[in-house]
């Protein structure tokens, strides 16, 4: 069984998903690959003690203050490889960007494999199901171009601005699929 609750934020209404005390899922209202990973009925219960933590964690996030995300009770599903990229994801400290090559270098290194596919960590970062929390939004392409938020592009900025990142030297795509 799948609960959500609902959570007004700057970026507009997000959505929460849990499953046996875990969080499963955040998106943003319009995201790519919203509710992918609920697989079963979902029930809206919005007083759930891991919504009430989130909900916390988000106020104070949006307000501009740095969150650690091991004070919540996160459990993505997807694939051993996603796993790995997202928990990359996890470590990238608050304020700070790193490149999808950056994370396909470290998964190569993990794997013990000459190279990893910058592609790939791109399709793991875009299926992230907790956005925000598993903070996607620090990932920028090669050169500093603004690339692959599930969100938009615009959230992507918001969100990098509120961790008081300047995203005035980031290059927006002209075209694409983070557009």
């Amino acid at each position: 069984m799948f609960y959500s609750a609902s959570y007004c934020s700057p970026l507009g209404k997000i959505t929460l998903a849990s499953q046996q005390n875990q969080l499963v899922g955040l998106w943003i209202d319009g995201q790519k690959y919203f509710g992918a990973i609920v697989t079963a009925d979902i029930i809206e219960k919005a007083n759930l003690p891991v919504f009430n933590l989130t909900k916390k964690w988000l106020d104070n996030y949006f307000a501009g203050k740095n969150q650690t995300i091991n004070q919540l009770p996160l459990a993505p599903n997807g694939s051993p490889f996603r796993q790995k990229v997202w928990d990359i994801l996890c470590n990238i400290p608050y304020g700070e960007v790193i490149t999808y090559g950056d994370i396909a270098k470290q998964i190569a290194l993990q794997t013990n494999q000459p190279n990893m596919s910058s592609q790939a960590v791109g399709g793991a970062v875009g299926h992230n199901p907790i956005s925000i929390i598993i903070p996607c939004h620090r990932v920028i392409g090669a050169n500093g171009n603004l690339t692959g938020y599930a969100g938009g592009i615009d959230k992507k900025i918001k969100l990098l601005q509120i961790e008081g990142v300047d995203t005035r030297n980031f290059v927006l795509p002209k075209k694409g699929t983070a557009l």
